[in-house]
């Protein structure tokens, strides 16, 4: 049984990634959201989740998969996210994801070390530095409401609602280091990208709430987050699933959330890892909800509450019963937030100028990460090949849109180096 909850977990993960109904990196999912408008190829998605996710698994959820025996859940939804956005969305790429997303849940239970291995191989491994590529998109994505506040209603109110996020990312920083919220024994640690979204997204909608309807105006307009989040809501039946499958396997001690609960399961500290997975669930809520209501894509793990559910449920059966039920009613929360900002004109209205401000940053954040993913693989060279890769792209007409440039162009100086050091022409650089 145990298995079988795994391979169902690669599966279905796999299958929500390729549909672009749900990915696992917080990073992703804004970009995602660009695939689904039309901005960005599903070509260029796959080889940007390729690079913001892959040395995430090599260098951080398989290692501690493999140091505890528990499945740490960053090792296979990161990986079911590379695998559903890599396989083409149509009739035979679809299963041919859910297929490839079971074999890697079964290949993580029967032990993925010897393929860690591989890569240890090359001359210039760089796997672990092209996970730098998405690290800037999750710290940068807390600045796109200061920008639509800009594009939107002024510069001025713009660097307003930025400085007040920025202020309340360092006070939870603040908070964090001094360990002032607490359960139990545990500490709650605060998302400090989380916290300062959640600020910009309420300057956002205050500004946009004191927009007044104008006359003659239909109530009927098109709503913009009730949309995102109506899409979200019509798969809610694949999260339930996915959630349940989770809980369930969370319960027979198959997986963890965190490395945390995870190293407090290996000490058979069963209800210490339940409460603090609770305290790591708050602390995430305000970032996963948030971009899903500002992209229309979730998570497989929702808010992460399932894993409490694992946890303290008696057994697995009721774990996936209310891992189903937990899931479907963060889902339904989504609803009635999204419905009740879309009763404002101003909000509605803010429409354009969010996909806009998200583009933008996105396209910064992305050549920020991977300019440092392919300077960290070969000092110097890696800057040098980036800004050549973006202004020649740039040049000639821009064939690779901008938010891929940094993903490819990282990946792209790997390969290189690796070609230059096997010739003799380049030493391994250090």
């Amino acid at each position: 049984m145990e298995t079988l909850f795994v391979i169902l977990i690669g599966a279905v993960a796999a299958i929500l990634a390729n549909q672009n109904i749900a990915v696992f990196n917080d990073g992703l999912r804004p970009i995602v959201s660009e695939h689904i408008d039309g901005s960005l190829k599903r070509r260029e998605l796959g080889l940007t989740a390729f690079a913001m996710s892959f040395g995430l698994v090599i260098g951080f959820g398989i290692p501690f998969t493999l140091s505890a025996s528990i499945i740490l859940i960053h090792s296979i939804l990161l990986g079911t996210d590379i695998i559903g956005l890599l396989t083409p969305k149509n009739k035979w790429g679809t299963p041919v994801a859910a297929i490839v997303g079971g074999l890697y849940g079964w290949g993580l239970l029967t032990g993925l070390e010897g393929f860690v291995k591989l890569f240890e191989y090359l001359p210039v491994n760089f796997l672990e530095p092209l996970g730098e590529v998405g690290t800037p998109v999750v710290v940068t994505f807390m600045a796109f409401p200061a920008l639509a506040v800009a594009m939107q209603f002024s510069v001025k109110k713009g660097i307003l609602t930025f400085a007040a996020a920025a202020l309340v990312r360092q006070l939870a920083v603040l908070v964090n280091e001094q360990g002032l919220l607490t359960i139990g024994d545990n500490v709650i640690s605060l998302n400090q990208e989380g916290m300062a979204l959640i600020v910009g997204m309420i300057f956002l909608f205050a500004y946009a709430m004191r927009e007044k309807a104008e006359e003659g105006s239909s109530v009927d307009l098109a709503s913009v987050f009730s949309e995102k989040v109506l899409r979200i809501k019509k798969n809610v039946v694949y999260f339930m699933i996915i959630g349940a499958l989770i809980a369930g396997a969370t319960n027979l001690l198959l997986m963890a959330g965190d490395p945390i609960s995870l190293n407090l399961l290996a000490e058979g500290k069963q209800t210490d890892a339940g409460i603090a997975a609770a305290a790591r669930a708050i602390g995430f809520i305000p970032l996963v909800a948030s971009t899903a209501i500002a992209t229309g894509v979730y998570s497989p793990v929702g808010f992460t509450l399932i894993f409490v559910v694992g946890l303290f449920s008696p057994n697995v059966w009721l774990a996936v019963i209310i891992g189903a039920a937990v899931i479907f009613a963060e889902v339904m929360l989504l609803s009635y937030i999204a419905k009740f900002l879309d009763k404002y004109p101003g909000v509605r209205n803010s429409g354009e100028n969010i996909r806009s401000a998200m583009t933008k940053l996105l396209e910064v954040a992305l050549l920020i990460g991977g300019a440092n993913a392919a300077n960290m693989i070969a000092p110097g060279f890696g800057f040098f090949f980036i800004a050549g890769f973006y202004l020649l792209n740039e040049a000639a007409g821009r064939p690779i849109v901008r938010m891929a440039v940094g993903p490819m162009g990282a990946i792209a100086v790997g390969v290189i180096v690796n070609i230059l050091v096997l010739l003799g022409v380049m030493n391994i650089p250090q």
